[in-house]
């Protein structure tokens, strides 16, 4: 009862979010229509329709008169995100006949803004699916919260806990509503300078929106099934990474730009750890190329560069395959995949606020031990000084959240091996598993539509608990199991 109870407080505002989101699933219709692929319409519209029917009903459920538990607000977003993905599998199923595991699998990599794919051959899908595979990875790069708070009538405590329970940490505007109007206003202008930017490579019009719409969201969908390669285009590959890396960005640096003028991008510790470990990837993964796997020096620059930002930035695009580089180059590549892109970006990974503040608290750590116990050592963190007791809660949560990723990495690593035997090296698997995690999509071949069932499953699990940072997913399994 006591669930019942709480689901209620907030049962009104996930059926708006799902009727928010159905009309951004409405949008692939048009493409239909333009391409005048009739047979899409039906399929297509099942993701709307079920979006819509599903947030009527909720929204119909009488609220309760108090403000929902964090808990609550939690088990929501993951609850929200997984439905999302249930929902927006059916057109794969119901307009191509795939299984609707591979469409789930599809859907998730998608929204989740992962970029692996169950598709054996994109270029025979219908454009109405190639633009809804760029436009989930588009909108789940913002937030689907994130995206339907912008929208919303009102503000309150109900859509700050839903927002922040995404994993957002945004604070442009005192509000979450104000926070995600502009953001969207960030979002479009950056999207519109990316669709130009790109089409200075001569791309095709369809190719170019796709291409924009999947790299600002650091997603990495592509319309070709030799992803980037297809184009064989030096020019375009220059092109993407500095879209690559404006989506991995935090976006608070665009509004100081926008607000108060001031270019402030190499101010900020988080875009200056970004910028630092693509040019590390570039020096390392240049240097294995050329001495480890015999490549040439301008082939090895060109995809040292490339995949060192699309690695960094969470994208998974790619211009060469991981599985064929030595072990040492593969695994430090899952590195800077595991570290991802900056909090309050399109971005996956462990985040570069969280490397930047345990890599703080260690040095607090040390200092500490090296005074008397009498001696106050201050904190400080993007230039203040936090109290000793605020401190050390952040610190503690912020190391909890880097522990359980590891966790999920090295239980998904063991899992899957048991799941899916394979002749793939531990590495590539390792690597595999590490990109679903942290929302990247780099495969070196591992991830394929000839999995196993259950391996797909483990997969589809581990991109939801990674997109929203473990705790929701957690708190969603405890709501189910135990009271909470």
């Amino acid at each position: 009862m006591e669930r019942i109870e709480q689901f209620s407080t907030i049962a009104p505002d996930i059926g708006n979010i799902f009727r928010f989101i159905s009309i951004g699933a409405a949008m692939p219709l048009a493409v239909a229509v333009i391409y005048q692929e009739w047979d899409m319409i039906l399929p297509m519209a099942s993701v709307p329709a079920a979006l819509f029917l599903l947030g009527t009903l909720l929204s119909r459920v009488p609220r309760r008169d108090r403000e929902p538990h964090l808990s609550t607000a939690l088990m929501s977003v993951a609850l929200i995100w997984l439905v999302c993905a249930l929902a927006s599998a059916l057109p794969f199923t119901l307009g191509l006949g795939v299984p609707y595991l591979d469409g789930v699998f599809e859907a998730m990599s998608g929204w989740t803004d992962t970029g692996m794919t169950m598709m054996r051959s994109i270029e025979d899908l219908p454009r109405t699916l190639l633009f809804w595979r760029s436009l989930m990875q588009w909108l789940g790069g913002i937030g689907i919260v994130a995206f339907t708070v912008a929208m919303a009538s009102r503000t309150g405590l109900t859509q700050f806990r839903l927002y922040r329970s995404e994993g957002r940490s945004e604070a442009l505007m005192p509000s979450a509503v104000a926070t995600g109007l502009e953001m969207w206003k960030i979002y479009l202008v950056l999207t519109a300078a990316s669709i130009g930017l790109i089409l200075l490579s001569g791309v095709p019009l369809w190719d170019a929106v796709n291409i924009a719409l999947t790299a600002i969201s650091t997603g990495g969908f592509s319309v070709r099934s030799g992803g980037i390669p297809f184009y064989n285009n030096p020019f375009l590959e220059v092109l993407i990474v500095p879209v690559m890396i404006a989506g991995a960005l935090p976006f608070k640096l665009y509004y100081i730009l926008y607000r108060r003028r001031e270019v402030r991008f190499f101010d900020d510790q988080q875009a200056r750890l970004l910028f630092t470990l693509v040019a590390l990837g570039i020096l390392v993964i240049t240097w294995d190329l050329i001495t480890l796997s015999g490549i040439d020096i301008v082939t090895a620059v060109r995809q040292g560069l490339f995949m060192s930002a699309a690695a960094v930035t969470s994208t998974g695009f790619q211009t060469a395959a991981p599985g064929e580089w030595a072990s040492v180059t593969v695994l430090f590549l899952s590195m800077l995949i595991a570290i991802g892109g900056a909090s309050g970006s399109t971005a996956g990974g462990i985040k570069l606020s969280r490397v930047v503040l345990g890599f703080q608290s260690l040095l607090w750590w040390f200092r500490r031990m090296f005074v008397s116990g009498k001696v106050i050592v201050p904190f400080r963190y993007e230039g203040r000084v936090i109290p000793k007791n605020v401190a050390e809660l952040e610190v503690s949560r912020n190391m909890l959240v880097i522990m359980l990723y590891f966790l999920m990495i090295f239980i998904g690593t063991v899992l899957v091996m048991h799941l899916q035997p394979t002749p793939f090296d531990s590495s590539s698997v390792i690597f595999d598993v590490v990109s679903a995690a942290c929302n990247n999509g780099m495969t070196t071949g591992f991830v394929s539509p000839d999995m196993d069932g259950p391996a797909k499953i483990l997969f589809i699990m581990v991109m939801w608990i990674g997109r929203l940072e473990v705790i929701p997913v957690i708190m969603l399994f405890m709501g189910i199991f135990r009271r909470v």
